[in-house]
């Protein structure tokens, strides 16, 4: 993922909620933007795993039938 991709991607999920962002210096003293998950995205993150995991199980046990 390309940064053309990675920080409008990041900037969505800023607007939705799932993220918060700040500006502080990095360890090579440099200024950087840090995001962090809200209690909204990590709730959001555990319901997409959930997802995945039923997605994924059930496409194993497709294949396993094959």
């Amino acid at each position: 993922m390309g940064e053309g991709s990675l920080y409008p991607a990041l900037q969505r999920l800023q607007v939705q909620g799932l993220l918060a962002a700040g500006w502080r210096q990095s360890d090579t003293g440099r200024r950087a933007k840090y995001y962090r998950l809200t209690s909204l995205g990590r709730a959001y993150l555990e319901a997409e795993r959930e997802s995945y995991g039923r997605v994924s199980g059930a496409i194993a046990r497709v294949l396993q039938e094959v």
